[in-house]
């Protein structure tokens, strides 16, 4: 994460990733959308991987450092027993597939805009921005697959007790 984050890095290394920390992004990435469009970019994907990774690490997945997002995505989504892939095709699974599918295409995407858009790469002189409700879109987009998962994780995780 950038300086510029509002102390993600720093957040997520003394609490970990919890449901706390996910409320405290959830308003950093609606405050930065209005202020700081391409950080929120940033951001957006940075809370997908790290909810990645504490899934992952919670279910004893092992994950590269070189795995991109939507390599962690999919792991992520097989530990979790949602991966649309290993998914059957019953009539009424079909839609929940589509849209499982769809999330990891969010994943997908996102980080594609963080390399064009987002912080972390040096800009030339011509660039421009993109606008707040792009960022909106990066971060609707990222909750919505982060609390999917977060939530799946959680009932997941009091079942198996």
């Amino acid at each position: 994460a950038q300086a510029n984050d509002g102390g993600s890095d720093e957040r997520l290394k003394n609490t970990g990733f919890t449901s706390d920390y996910l409320d405290k992004q959830r308003a950093l990435l609606w405050e930065k959308a209005k202020t700081h469009p391409t950080g929120t970019i940033g951001i957006a994907k940075e809370l997908i991987e790290s909810c990645c990774k504490t899934i992952l690490e919670a279910n004893d997945v092992q994950y590269s450092k070189n795995d991109d997002l939507p390599k962690l995505l999919d792991k992520t989504q097989s530990a979790l027993t949602i991966n649309p892939r290993d998914m059957k095709d019953v009539a009424d699974h079909k839609s929940v597939k589509a849209l499982l599918g769809s999330l990891a295409s969010v994943a997908r995407h996102l980080a594609e805009l963080r390399n064009s858009y987002g912080i972390g790469h040096g800009k030339s002189a011509s660039y421009t921005g993109l606008s707040e409700r792009h960022a909106n879109l990066a971060a609707g987009a990222s909750l919505t697959l982060v609390d999917y998962l977060w939530a799946t994780h959680l009932e997941r995780s009091s079942h198996a007790r």
